[in-house]
C-alpha cells in the first residue's frame, strides 16, 4: 500500500519565515532550511531574532492568515488524494498550520509544537520527534506503507532518499547539483505525473 507524504513550505504553500520577514522588515529571518540543514540551529537562530525585536506569535499567525497556497496546490493536492493517501509532513509548527491547512482542504499534517509564554512570546520549540521526516516515512514503512516523498529543501532529503520513489520540487540549483540522482520538478502537473507513475510501479 502506498502513501505520499509531501513537504509544506516550498511545495504547497509560500515560506512562512519569508512572508513574515517581508511583512515585519527583518530581511535576517528570510534564512530557512534551503540555507541552513540544522533545523534546531536555524529555530534558535530565529528566536533569538524575534526576542531582540519584542515580537511574538501574534505577529507571525497575523501574517500567516494572508498567505494564500501556492497557485494550483489546492488542485494538486485534491487530484493527488482522489487516487491515493497523502500526509504533509512538515517541521513548521501547529500553532502556524492551521490557517493554512483550512486553504488546503484540511489535509492531514505532521508538524511540531511551539512553547508560548501567556504574553505570546514564543520561547522554544518542540520536534516531535529527531529527524521527523524521515522518522516519519520510516514509522509508516514499519507498518506496511510504500512511501512516495517529495520536499524542496535540505530538511526533505532524508524521507525522499528512503523512499521507494523520491522527488526535488522547486528546490535550489545548489541541492538539485548536489543531489543530481534525484528528479527534480518545477510543475504540480510534472510533479503528479512523476507520483502517478510511482504508484503504478
Amino acid at each position: 500500500m502506498n502513501i505520499v507524504c509531501l513537504d509544506l513550505e516550498g511545495v504547497l504553500v509560500p515560506e512562512i519565515w519569508i512572508a513574515f520577514a517581508e511583512a515585519s522588515g527583518i530581511p535576517e529571518l528570510k534564512r530557512t532550511t534551503r540555507e541552513e540543514p540544522d533545523y534546531d540551529k536555524l529555530m534558535r537562530w530565529r528566536l533569538d531574532i524575534l526576542k531582540e525585536h519584542g515580537l511574538g506569535l501574534g505577529e507571525i499567525q497575523r501574517t500567516i492568515e494572508t498567505i494564500e497556497p501556492l497557485p494550483g496546490a489546492r488542485a494538486f493536492l485534491d487530484k493527488l488524494r482522489a487516487i491515493t493517501q497523502v500526509i504533509i509532513i512538515s517541521d513548521t509548527f501547529s500553532e502556524f498550520a492551521t490557517p493554512l491547512m483550512r486553504k488546503l482542504g484540511w489535509p492531514t499534517i505532521f508538524c511540531n509544537s511551539l512553547t508560548v509564554a501567556e504574553d505570546g512570546r514564543i520561547t522554544g520549540h518542540k520536534m516531535r520527534i529527531q529527524d521527523t521526516k524521515l522518522t516519519t516515512v520510516r514509522a509508516l514503512q514499519s507498518i506496511g506503507f510504500e512511501t512516495i516523498a517529495s520536499g524542496d529543501s535540505f530538511n526533505d532529503l532524508g524521507m525522499i532518499q528512503a523512499s521507494k520513489a523520491g522527488f526535488l520540487f522547486r528546490s535550489t540549483e545548489e541541492i538539485k547539483s548536489r543531489y543530481p540522482q534525484i528528479p527534480a520538478y518545477e510543475t504540480y502537473d510534472e510533479l503528479f505525473t512523476a507520483i502517478q507513475g510511482a504508484l503504478e510501479n
